[in-house]
């Protein structure tokens, strides 16, 4: 089957898979619904707060506060995609169709990877226009420094966190397991590893905790952060690389089961 013939394919598989959809809407309403209710919230309380507070005041980071949230819903589009065929059967029809792995893996992160950045980029200038509304006169600008790259940045990091899930469930293939390991990692371990001090240089080299640095415009005071929001970005990006290497490797080594 020729490539465009794959990318077809997957293309078809994406847009019919109905729990694909609504995890992408989620992402969608989520992060934008929780960043304006945030940016909202800081509006209201940004006359009490310190000196020091005012000082590391980030309106543009500030709405992207649903992100949080909403990389929940890419992380299980990512494993979806991936592992719905071993879930429901269909890989060894696939495989049997594009006998070249390689071929039919990247094929499938090409298209849903297309799709997750488009979504996430609509998504991250929605929630910036709309949470800068809800902050009112203390909102950011688009033209400011360093805001445009942090709201191409927000798209750049959701499609990013779909993309390394989807190199972990093309290791692990069952979606449970993937959703298992995940969710514990972006949403207790990560956190548990940046907030304690005996191991927050270990956590900030964290994809998630290095990829959110792309942004923030104001950084925190006292920040000793080794690597600037690219640098942060290309540590998030080596993570994805591995994550999908190491998909790549397994399915070619393994049986289609």
């Amino acid at each position: 089957m020729a490539a465009t013939q794959v990318v077809r394919s997957e293309w078809t598989k994406i847009r019919s898979v109905a729990s694909t959809v609504w995890t992408l809407s989620l992402a969608v309403v989520v992060t934008i619904a929780l960043g304006m209710l945030i940016s909202a919230l800081s509006r209201s309380e940004f006359d009490s707060m310190s000196t020091r507070d005012r000082l590391s005041f980030d309106p543009t980071f500030i709405s992207f506060a649903g992100m949080s949230l909403g990389q929940l819903a890419m992380i299980v589009f990512g494993v979806l995609v991936v592992s719905n065929e071993y879930s429901t059967g269909m890989i060894r029809a696939s495989l049997a169709a594009v006998p070249k792995r390689g071929t039919f893996l990247f094929s499938k992160l090409a298209v849903a990877t297309a799709l997750a950045l488009v979504v996430s980029m609509a998504t991250s200038f929605a929630a910036f226009f709309l949470g800068q509304a809800m902050l009112g006169e203390h909102k950011a600008s688009l033209g400011d420094e360093g805001v445009l790259r942090a709201v191409i940045g927000g798209g750049l990091y959701m499609t990013l966190i779909a993309l390394f899930s989807m190199g972990v469930a093309a290791m692990l293939r069952s979606p449970m397991l993937s959703l298992g390991i995940l969710m514990p990692f972006f949403f207790l371990i990560s956190n548990i590893l940046g907030n304690v001090d005996a191991t927050k240089k270990v956590g900030r080299f964290l994809p998630d905790q290095a990829g959110s640095r792309i942004m923030q415009v104001v950084p925190p005071l006292d920040d000793d952060t080794p690597y600037g929001p690219w640098g942060g970005l290309g540590i998030m990006a080596l993570w994805v690389a591995a994550a999908i290497l190491g998909g790549y490797v397994l399915l070619k080594r393994r049986d289609a089961q």
